[in-house]
């Protein structure tokens, strides 16, 4: 018999429906999971893998792909489903084991865990916040790298967004910024279908979200017919050749062709057999499970051959690109593969005098700056507070797009997930600072840097109640603890302006990995290496910066500010005849990672007679010191007044320090 050649209109149907109904078999065989999303919103997945992205399944990594991002990331069976039939590494077996222990689907994307995925998503609002920051990666790498001729990094950044992620403050946030900064790759296309888990968002939400785009500089459509393929390819075109970034609204519905369309009963729950069963016989669908046309898979796995051609196509324009422009070529290469120079360390001088490690991080950073081109980073409103500018280079502006200093405003919940969405991009080493207290303001990002490996580097001033003036709205207290239970997230706090320098090494060298740099507002002490330990203990996390004679009587563990504290109670206590050991904790996760011996020198287990010092909570100190240890900390909120009064309140001085271990353990000296 004659082969039956299908219209494009019926390849689409069958292609949209597999996906669909792949989905819902994930999530009744997973007993969990979300099939409102993928009934109602597949359509868009598909016609993005289709026809409008550029991309090669066999090396999701390609440098030049366009990026896809799906925000709304309980949608992720629909996610999981396409990147199967377009090729990727997804097989069946995969899709069946949706939301299973150790599988490569888990219930919302996992950037590392699944080809395909470009961002770990799910927490409404963050992958909106990611793509923007993909969006400027490419801004910037583009304008610093391209030639005429040579469009080496020429791609788009698409983001799928719920009504929940344009509910959440961030996505005004993000939104804002990147129509300021006109990222006019940037494509977010809403599934806009009226419903959230509590019922109607008329509910709660009646704002006009279209104006809303249109007033942050956005080119702004409407698709009320959200199904009709051609109409939304149409305006993904146009979206293509605009000057601003673009949002899309496409009225959706939420279970679409169930009976339970449109209502929130369908959003975040399986249907059960006979519900599916009844919608598949709409559909026309065979009610077999994981059914896929054949006819549909050849169609969509010959991506895999037109992806492979697009990058032969692009590794083509680059091996003509590193002989025309070696040098780029190769600071272009170095940064993709994240090969940090480390050649500013030598060039960073001594510190001498004494003065806030914030201040000493911003003159390690404007030499870092020379040796790494793709070093970009800025700061929500405080870059002259938290020494963040790199002052040789200008700032990133809509105009000037190779400048390297960001301003995101009061904006801390979008720096965080726009810096995150650099580190996904590649290329850029990202960084961004503000006080330690705003860390609060942006825990989700700081959280989804550390769970999807990222090198996103986070700097954060003002560390401690030795900050003064400015009261305990300001003073951090449970903050250290706080971010230091994250876990793979690296906390630094260095003591004196020359840790600073080795605290950055450390941020540089981990590519696996998100660390937060914990500086002062105060002036602290530079410390005297030819009486202490040199700094460079710092690159074990934990080290003995001063010793005593023979096995010690007690050992005080310290950081930040405090180090200096407890290195004025050491000599108190020497003069007393207690022989006294100070450790620098600069880093606790990364002193945990040092050899079992290592960690035994430094806390030798037979001192049981062990301090901790930190101007914050006590919350983590007890496994170094032990139930019986002594801790000096925190257990309230701080006051308005100087710094050096505050410490002096609060015991964190050298007498205070001293006389605490006395009290605990050699009380007959007090007679």
């Amino acid at each position: 018999m004659p082969q039956v050649v299908k219209s494009q209109k019926a390849i689409d149907e069958i292609v949209v429906n597999t996906i669909r109904f792949l989905s819902v078999d994930m999530v009744e065989r997973a007993k969990s999971g979300h099939p409102g999303m993928p009934l109602g919103a597949s359509h868009i997945v598909y016609l993005l893998y289709d026809r409008i992205m550029r991309y090669n399944p066999k090396n999701p990594n390609w440098f030049n792909r366009d990026r896809f991002i799906l925000s709304a990331g309980h949608g992720s069976a629909m996610l999981y489903a396409a990147l199967y039939m377009f090729g990727f590494d997804v097989t069946l077996e995969d899709l069946k084991a949706f939301r299973q222990l150790n599988s490569i689907t888990p219930g919302h994307p996992e950037y590392g865990l699944t080809p395909g995925v470009e961002a770990t998503t799910g927490n409404l609002g963050q992958g909106f916040g990611n793509a923007v920051g993909m969006a400027l990666a490419e801004k910037f790498l583009s304008a610093l790298f391209n030639r005429e001729g040579y469009p080496i990094i020429d791609h788009y950044t698409y983001v799928l967004v719920s009504d929940g992620d344009l509910m959440e403050g961030v996505s005004y946030e993000v939104a804002s910024l990147a129509g300021h900064f006109k990222l006019n790759k940037l494509i977010a296309i809403w599934d806009n279908n009226h419903i959230t888990i509590d019922g109607d968002t008329k509910l709660t939400w009646t704002e006009d979200v279209l104006k809303r785009f249109e007033a942050l500089g956005w080119e702004v459509y409407h698709l009320e017919d959200g199904y009709n393929l051609d109409l939304l390819e149409e305006v993904i075109r146009k979206a293509q050749t605009s000057e601003k970034p673009t949002f899309i609204s496409v009225r959706t519905h939420i279970g679409y062709g169930t009976p339970l369309q449109d209502t929130a009963e369908v959003h975040g729950k399986p249907m059960g057999k006979e519900l599916v069963e009844e919608t598949k016989r709409r559909f026309n669908w065979p009610l077999e499970e994981f059914y896929v046309p054949e006819e549909a898979l050849k169609y969509t796995r010959r991506k895999i051959d037109e992806g492979k051609q697009l990058e032969e196509e692009w590794n083509t324009l680059w091996e003509e690109y590193k002989k025309a422009y070696p040098e780029l070529a190769q600071t272009l290469e170095k940064a993709i593969n994240k090969e940090w120079s480390l050649e500013w360390l030598e060039k960073i001088e001594e510190f001498k005098e004494d003065m806030p490690t914030r201040k000493a991080s911003g003159k390690v950073l404007n030499v870092m700056a020379d040796y790494i081109p793709t070093l970009v980073g800025g700061s929500a409103d405080l870059s002259e507070s938290v020494n963040t500018v790199l002052k040789k280079y200008p700032d990133f502006e809509a105009d000037t797009p190779t400048g390297r200093n960001i301003h995101y405003g009061v904006r801390e919940h979008a720096m965080g997930t726009i810096i995150n969405g650099m580190a996904y991009h590649g290329g850029i080493l990202p960084y961004g600072g503000t006080f330690l207290i705003f860390s609060e303001y942006f825990r989700p990002a700081i959280r989804t840097a550390a769970l999807a490996n990222l090198q996103s580097i986070f700097v954060f001033s003002h560390d401690s109640i030795g900050l003064g003036e400015d009261g305990p709205t300001h003073q951090p207290v449970e903050q250290l603890w706080s971010l230091r239970s994250i876990p793979n997230l690296w906390v630094i706090r260095p003591a004196d302006a020359n840790e600073v320098k080795y605290a950055w090494e450390i941020a540089v060298k981990r590519k696996n990995g998100p660390t937060a740099i914990i500086l002062t507002r105060q002036k602290v002490k530079t410390i005297d290496r030819t009486r202490y330990a040199s700094p460079e203990g710092v690159r074990k996390g934990g080290y003995v910066i001063a010793d005593t004679e023979g096995m010690p009587d007690v050992i005080i563990i310290a950081t930040g500010s405090e180090v200096d504290v407890a290195l004025g109670a050491k000599e108190i206590l020497e003069q007393k005849g207690i022989k006294t050991r100070v450790v620098n904790m600069a880093c606790a996760e990364l002193f945990d990672e040092q050899p079992e011996e290592y960690k035994k020198e430094v806390l030798p287990r037979e001192v049981i007679r062990r301090v901790a010092v930190e101007a914050g909570r006590d919350t983590g100190w007890y496994k170094y010191v032990g139930l019986d240890g002594l801790v000096i900390s925190l257990d309230t909120f701080g006051k308005s007044a100087p710094g050096g009064v505050l410490f002096e309140y609060y015991g964190f001085t050298p007498e205070k320090v001293a006389e605490g271990v006395i009290d605990k353990w050699f009380k007959e000296l007090k007679k």
